[in-house]
């Protein structure tokens, strides 16, 4: 194969398939965990099948041989991701439990101080140090974030608020610490994908208990919510199971379909393609859900958007080698020993 067919780059279509199976994956996510969630009151047991119908597929997939590679188990990994593995846990329990307190089309604003966290955390723990143009990024994604929160005239949930805060400290924490963990399986991002679910799913189990939700679950399995229903429509128990196991396949494929985003896709295709999800989940809440758009709550989502684009518009900007503009000199004595050689003297 020849250098330049190595660095073909991907065709459109593939892409475009890329970018919109995360569009429709991540809109389903979302608004099946609000579907599930509007109905129960155990998130964390929610999250925990999700999880695991997650890992039945990996073992399903490897069994097949679907898989690039062989999925492994081996305590020295498991030791090594224990940082990872906590924070997603925390991150995805906030995550579900902010999207329980707060409507779909607001969980983008409860969740908008990702990018400030990220960029704080990398300065802090990698030492990299931000650019007046990012940090002029971030204070408008706040500013987006401060005008849905407090200068909308609609109630919000303090506590679905807090609980997304917390959620995009930690997400902000795990972009640094997955550059890490990655080096703890040999670079393999579906081995990491792999231990992260299988772990979490394990994790879980104590905290669902600590947390409280056991009788919450047995309610849910053994309660008597299908003789109180009412006729046509679904139980709490079918809405779990069927929100369990579309949440838990779509998960599974987008951890399977994230080895070939990274080949496919720049970081400003896939801010835009997060710019129209953060307005197409805005959109579905309110037609699913009845969320009601507040002229404050689209101002806030519009500026955070901005923010972001913008931020992903500066680093793509700043990554780019620098042009020298400057013409090198050359010596005159490199000039006239040039002219020489192409025009040599008669004999």
């Amino acid at each position: 194969m020849s250098p330049q067919n190595a660095g073909k780059p991907a065709s459109k279509g593939l892409v475009t398939g890329v970018v919109v199976f995360y569009l429709v994956a991540a809109l389903s996510m979302v608004m099946a965990n609000k579907w599930v969630l509007n109905t129960t009151e155990t998130p964390l047991f929610f999250l925990q099948m999700q999880l695991m119908i997650a890992v039945i597929l990996f073992l399903f997939s490897d069994t097949m041989r679907f898989l690039p590679d062989r999925l492994t188990f081996d305590l020295k990994t498991c030791k090594g991701l224990v940082p990872m593995v906590g924070l997603n846990v925390i991150g995805l329990s906030f995550s579900n439990y902010t999207l329980k307190y707060v409507d779909a089309s607001f969980y983008q604003v409860a969740r908008g101080l990702v990018l400030p966290f990220t960029v704080g955390t990398s300065f802090i723990v990698l030492h990299s140090r931000p650019s007046l143009r990012i940090i002029l990024a971030c204070v408008v994604v706040t500013l987006g974030f401060f005008v849905g929160v407090f200068l909308d005239g609609t109630h919000v949930s303090l506590v679905g608020v807090s609980f997304g805060v917390v959620s995009s400290v930690i997400t902000a924490t795990h972009s640094v610490v997955i550059k890490q963990s990655l080096n703890v399986v040999n670079g393999s991002a579906l081995l990491l994908s792999w231990y992260t679910n299988l772990l979490s799913a394990i994790v879980l189990a104590p905290i669902i208990f600590l947390a409280g939700e056991v009788p919450g679950v047995i309610k849910l399995l053994f309660g008597v919510d299908e003789l109180v229903r009412s006729e046509g429509t679904m139980s709490a128990l079918q809405t779990f199971l069927w929100g369990s196991v579309i949440t838990g396949v779509l998960g599974f494929l987008m951890s399977i379909a994230s080895l070939l985003s990274i080949k496919v896709t720049s970081p400003i295709t896939h801010m835009i393609s997060s710019a129209v999800r953060g307005v197409a989940a805005s959109l579905l809440g309110m037609w699913l859900f009845h969320d009601i758009i507040t002229t404050g709550r689209a101002s806030s989502i519009a500026i955070i958007l901005f923010g972001s684009l913008y931020y992903t518009w500066v680093k793509h900007q700043e990554s780019q080698p620098a042009v020298s503009k400057e013409y090198d000199r050359v010596p005159m004595d490199d000039v006239e020993a040039g002219l020489r050689k192409e025009n040599p003297k008669p004999e």
